[in-house]
């Protein structure tokens, strides 16, 4: 027994749908596409940040320095006397305090050794500083402070006039500081336009699964329509892209279902009623000479007589049907060998000869002496031309004549069969069709059942073979078996009656 839980993904509560997936797909791409342009932009943002902040630096220096240098004499303006280092220093640490995150930096540049720092944490290291080429007179360094990186800018300063014989004053700001004041600026509308683009793609997702799912529901409804036996539902979806080529796929495959189903019910009635006249023969004869209805013995060997005809029509009816089957299955084994077709036919004709003679036809043939031989099943073949002389003797009017020529066309060979029509003429494009007689009465007066041509075509491509049938004008029918030649010699098959 089964377990009552939905095959995943069929259902429609909780379950993963088409739309669904859409959704979750656009999505998961808007988000990566977010963070990839969030952190390209975070990563640009940043870069202009820093170099903004070090252009800040760099214009900003110049009234820091002139506070250092207010703070190198006891009054001001010079001239004055100088300060001692200690209360120079305590000045300097006062300054610092109104420099809000940046540091205070004294630099001697003969030895590039800082003097004076205002975290107190790097004095007596090495500080390069290089001219920067925005701002002339200004020097720049990145340097790494306590494992920090930070942004600095100075300009010179007359080292004989400060007390700690500096000459360079240098203002360092920390780049966190300016990562955070871009983060705080920028990050406000990531989130924005980040909303925002997850929306604008929620909806055109909505609208495009819309437009996918749609045609596909639809699909589906059709699909179970037609399994529930409405063959001549359609789904009408046109367009060049994958859906419409998909829809229009799905009609092509509906009408084929229904063209099939309509041959089935079309040959399940004919089996039935080329069926119904030989039984209905058969048990009447049957019963008239079970009953003893029949008197003479003249009237029971013609009911015999009938009873035979009519069981060996039902037979070859049988096997004509069971070998269509099977060469349509591709169950029906072929043994493909050259078969000199001059002498096939020659042997074919001979047989029809006194059929066609009883009804004042003559046969003529135009078969070349270096017709090549084909690449065919023998018995297979027999069959074929037995079926096609078969056919042109029996629809042949009276007293005319059936023309038999082959000729070699490229890598195949050529037969072509033809006869005159009578007043009912035959269709072309389906004389091939099971159980299809353009006259139907003849037909079964002469013992057809509408089989044999058919036969016949199936055979003929299992050779790899072509077989068609056109009117040349309108008197004159024409029936060509295209075969391919074979390159070795060829064989003969006894042809018996």
């Amino acid at each position: 027994m089964g377990s009552g839980v939905p095959p995943r993904g069929c259902g429609r509560g909780g379950e993963l749908t088409l739309r669904n997936r859409l959704i979750a797909a656009a999505v998961g791409i808007v988000g990566v596409s977010l963070l990839l342009s969030g952190g390209l932009t975070w990563v640009l943002v940043r870069n202009a940040a820093i170099q903004g902040a070090q252009d800040e630096l760099d214009r900003s220096i110049a009234s820091d320095v002139a506070l250092v240098r207010q703070q190198e004499c006891l009054t001001v303006p010079p001239p004055c006397d100088p300060v001692d280092r200690a209360t120079f220093v305590d000045r300097l640490q006062r300054i610092s305090s109104t420099l809000g995150g940046d540091r205070l930096l004294l630099v001697r540049a003969s030895t590039r050794r800082i003097l004076f720092d205002s975290a107190g944490t790097v004095t007596g290291k090495a500080l390069d500083l290089q001219a920067s080429k925005r701002v002339s007179g200004v020097v720049e360094a990145q340097p790494v402070f306590d494992g920090q990186p930070y942004l600095a800018a100075g300009v010179p300063i007359p080292p004989a006039r400060d007390p700690l014989g500096a000459s360079i004053v240098v203002i360092a700001r920390p780049q966190s500081a300016i990562a955070a004041a871009a983060a705080s600026e920028l990050l406000p509308r990531l989130l924005m336009a980040g909303g925002a683009a997850l929306i604008l793609a929620l909806v055109l997702v909505l609208l495009v699964s819309r437009s996918v799912t749609g045609p596909l529901t639809q699909l589906a409804l059709a699909a179970e329509d037609i399994a529930a036996g409405n063959y001549s539902r359609r789904v009408g979806i046109r367009g060049t892209d994958e859906v419409g080529q998909l829809g229009t796929a799905f009609d092509r495959m509906a009408e084929a279902v229904e063209r099939s189903r309509q041959s089935q019910r079309e040959f399940l009635a004919n089996v039935s009623h080329e069926l119904k006249t030989p039984l209905t023969s058969l048990i009447g004869f049957s019963e008239a000479l079970t009953d003893g209805s029949l008197k003479t013995d003249e009237e029971r060997a013609r009911a015999a007589e009938i009873v035979h005809e009519e069981s060996e029509r039902v037979l070859r009816m049988a096997q004509e049907l069971l070998d269509l089957a099977r060469v349509e299955a591709g169950t029906i084994s072929l043994h493909i060998s050259a078969v000199d077709l001059a002498g096939q036919v020659n042997d074919e004709v001979e047989l029809v000869k006194p059929r066609a003679g009883a009804r004042g036809l003559s046969v003529t043939t135009d078969l070349p002496s270096d017709l090549p031989p084909v690449a065919a099943d023998p018995e297979r073949l027999h069959q074929v031309l037995d079926n096609l002389f078969d056919n042109a003797v029996k629809y042949a009017p009276e007293s005319t004549e059936v023309r038999v020529a082959a000729s070699r066309q490229a890598a195949d060979v050529r037969l072509v069969i033809q006869n005159a029509v009578g007043a009912i003429k035959p269709d072309p494009q389906r004389m091939f069709e099971r159980f299809y007689r353009a006259d139907a009465s003849r037909s079964a007066a002469a013992g057809g059942v509408g089989l044999g041509l058919a036969i016949s075509r199936e055979l003929v491509a299992a050779m790899r073979g072509r077989l068609w049938a056109e009117l040349d004008g309108t008197s004159t029918l024409r029936v060509t078996v295209l075969l391919p030649a074979s390159e070795v010699p060829a064989t003969r098959l006894p042809v018996t009656a």
